[in-house]
Parts: structure tokens; sequence; C-alpha cells
């Protein structure tokens, strides 16, 4: 396992351009099941998460060509199904939670899809029903080996369109059966459905290959199936989270940065909550430039002047991943902020850490916590600690760069499933940053 060692409380100063988005790249490089033809990605994050799956696609039969930096060909013109139910497979798929998206497509286009129950961040239960109730409505058949926990789906003769109310927005479930519908016979209706940019992203990447996918952006999805899809390239948006965490480094460690070509318009309410903790943005272009808050941020209360909640919500409300870098922001803000994070019911047991390095954090229950400011009158103070997962993980890393003397941050391999390497990013802007 490797190791950080930060040495904070140094001023940062220069430009990053964001990675590619590691949550459209998962759904992206599922949907290349679809076709036999060529497809090209470009802008694929070099991280831990994505190259296991592209790993996995090439365990399944298929081809793949590395173009360049970020860029990929693949063809699955000579996929090896029987692979799904091979121990090797098991133990593969269960080891990323990301697998569970190439069930939709295999599904439409082989009949058949195998899933070990999908690992990922320890953040709280995480359903998998509404991909499968969905994949059901589509007239596929489910099993469940209670034993190994391992999932299936068949529909031999095809899947048939439907019209189904998701019970939850879930970004994941819907890019699964939006996947499965594009191949199906006749229309599909999904109301309920996500509306997350990466999900239009997905969405607009198959109707280039051929699909009829109509209502991309809103909550109802109409998918008239078409008999087979063909190749195209796409470029992946900029990571949302990862700009939200270079806002935050930003503020914590009262640094001029200039955070390159963002995709302004993909956003939603990412910049208006940074504001709201007191931040300055400005745009500048595609480009968000954050001046040196020397003299600290003063979070704005609610128009009644009671304390402000940051919550998560569907989009375009404001992002789960996220919760836990305002979080962090949130230590040294003038004023108090109540996070409530709605989704998971583990993601705020970091605050712990942050409470030996001096935060005044009070964890009403495992979805709220109230944080008090220091208004950097009181800098946090460096310690020893683990990351639990990605977000929290970086998160850590950000209050660690904030805080008197130097820290060491262990089990570093979550930060690096979701960052491109970021200690060589964050040295380059001067961070004090080694990797042992």
């Amino acid at each position: 396992m490797g190791i950080f060692k930060i040495e904070g409380g140094v001023t940062l100063k220069g430009e990053i351009t964001p990675q590619g988005a590691k949550n459209e790249a998962l759904q992206i490089l599922c949907a290349i099941l679809l076709t036999p033809e060529k497809v090209t990605i470009n802008n694929i994050p070099d991280i831990i998460d994505i190259n296991k799956l592209i790993t996995l696609l090439g365990n399944l039969g298929v081809k793949i060509q590395k173009n360049g930096a970020g860029s990929y060909t693949f063809q699955a013109d000579d996929v090896n199904v029987n692979y799904l139910e091979t121990d090797a497979f098991k133990k593969e798929g269960g080891a990323l939670r990301g697998s569970i998206m190439i069930v939709g497509p295999l599904l439409a286009r082989f009949g058949k899809g195998y899933i070990p129950k999908p690992g990922g961040d320890k953040i709280g239960r995480r359903r998998l029903d509404t991909h499968f109730e969905g994949f059901i409505n589509l007239g596929a058949k489910f099993r469940y080996n209670k034993e190994e926990h391992f999932y299936g789906v068949e529909a031999p003769e095809g899947l048939i369109g439907a019209d189904m109310l998701l019970d939850e927005a879930s970004v994941t479930g819907t890019a699964n059966i939006v996947m499965a519908a594009v191949l199906a016979k006749g229309t599909t209706t999904i109301y309920n459905a996500a509306c997350e940019p990466y999900l239009q992203q997905l969405c607009k990447m198959m109707n280039a290959m051929g699909a009829n996918v109509s209502g991309i952006g809103s909550n109802l999805l109409t998918i008239e199936g078409v008999e087979n899809l063909g190749g195209c390239t796409h470029r992946i948006l900029p990571d949302m989270i990862e700009i939200g965490s270079w806002i935050g480094l930003a503020a914590m460690t009262r640094s001029e940065i200039t955070i390159k070509d963002v995709s302004w318009e993909n956003l939603g309410l990412i910049p208006n909550v940074f504001r709201k903790l007191g931040i300055t943005l400005e745009k500048r272009g595609d480009d968000i430039y954050i001046p040196a808050h020397t003299d600290g941020y003063q979070v704005k209360t609610d128009i009644d002047g009671s304390i402000l909640t940051i919550s998560d919500a569907p989009w375009p409300g404001f992002t789960p991943d996220l919760l836990s870098i305002v979080l962090v922001v949130a230590t040294q803000c003038k004023g108090d902020v109540l996070i409530h994070q709605k989704m998971f019911e583990s993601r705020l047991f970091f605050v712990d850490k942050l409470i030996d390095m001096g935060a005044k954090i009070i964890l009403c229950d495992p979805h709220r916590a109230v944080v008090i400011g220091h208004d950097f009158k009181s800098r946090l103070k460096a310690t020893t600690m683990s990351s639990p997962d990605i977000r929290a993980g970086i998160s850590l890393l950000i209050a660690a760069l904030s805080a008197n003397g130097t820290s060491t941050i262990q089990n570093i391999e979550q930060i690096d499933r979701g960052y491109e390497r970021i200690d060589e990013r964050l040295r380059a802007i001067g961070a004090k940053i080694v990797r042992a």
C-alpha cells in the first residue's frame, strides 16, 4: 500500500486541467459492447477503476488499440460471452462497481449478461434493483445465485420495448437500461430517468452509433429500438468532481488557481454551491479563475438568516460526490454549515479524521453534520490518516495540504482509483507532496 507525505500550509499557484470524467468513462466504455464496429474514445482518464474496466473488456475478447494518451479504439467483434461464467470473471467483475454496466449491452446484443456483486466504495448500501427490474420489464428472465452473489439476466429471443417508471433516478441504472433498450424491438419509455451530463453523453454517443434516443437531458427518455449499431468517435467531458475538488483546494490553501477547459454548461449547480460558501469564482472563457482568498470566505446564510444547508440531489441537484469536498472547505469558512448527505449512509464517516486535525464538526447522524468554520484563525494540524474511499480520500488530501505540518495519508490506492497522477499534477502548481 502506497502513502502520500504532504507538507501543508503551502500556497499554490498556476493552471490545472481536469481529467476526463470517470463516471462518464465507465458508461461509455461499456457501450462499445453494443457494436462489432470500431469505436474510438478520447479523453479517457488514466486511473485504476477505468484501467480495470479496460482490462475486463480485453478479457471478454474486445480488441483494444491505444492511440495515444487518453485515446483508445475498441472493437467488440469477437466477444467471448462464455467468459462471464468463469471464476476469473467472477473475481474480476466483483472488484469494480462500474462492471455492472456491461450487463445491459451484453443482454441486448447477445441475449444474456452476468455479473458478480460489484465492488467499489464502501459508502453505504448501493442497490441494484433498478437495473434488474428494468431488464425484466424489457422481457429478460432474472436469476440470482445467493451463495456466490452472482446475478444473471437472459433473453434468448431478444428484448421487447416497454414503458417503465424507475423507482429511483439511478444514473448507472438508467444507463444500463438505455443500453439494453436501444437494440430492443419496439419503443421503450423510461420515466424518472437520470439526466446527468454523463448520461446525456452516453445517449448522444449511442445516437451517433445509429440509436434513436430522444428526451436527452430530461427525466423522460424515449428509445426506438434499432436492429444494430455502428462505430463512432466520442470525446469524454472533463470530470466535474475533479473540478469541484480543485475549487475546494484553491479555497482551503488560499491559492490563485485557474482550472482550464471545464465545460461550464455541464457544471450545473457546482459553481453556485461554492459561491454560497463565500468562494469567488470567475468565468474566463471556458476556464474557472479562483483568486487567492487571503481574507478567507464568508458563508452565505439563507434569506431568513438560518444556517446554510448544502444537500445532495439527483441532477440537476448538487452531486453527492462533492459533499465531502464541501464539508472540508466549510471547516475554514466564516460561519456554520449543515451538510446533509441523503443518498449514502456511510459517506460522512471520515469526519473523525478531520476532527483529529482540529476541525469543529458535529456528526448529528449518519446523514448530517454541522461544520463550525474556523475562518483560518485556527489552522488544521497535520496527522496520519487512511483514505476510506475516493471522495473522502481527496477531501483528506485537501485538508492535509492546508494543515500546519507534515501529514501522511495511507491507502492512497483509493485516491488513485479516481484521480489521475494527482501527486504530479499538484506538484506542478507548487504542492509539496511525495508518493512513497
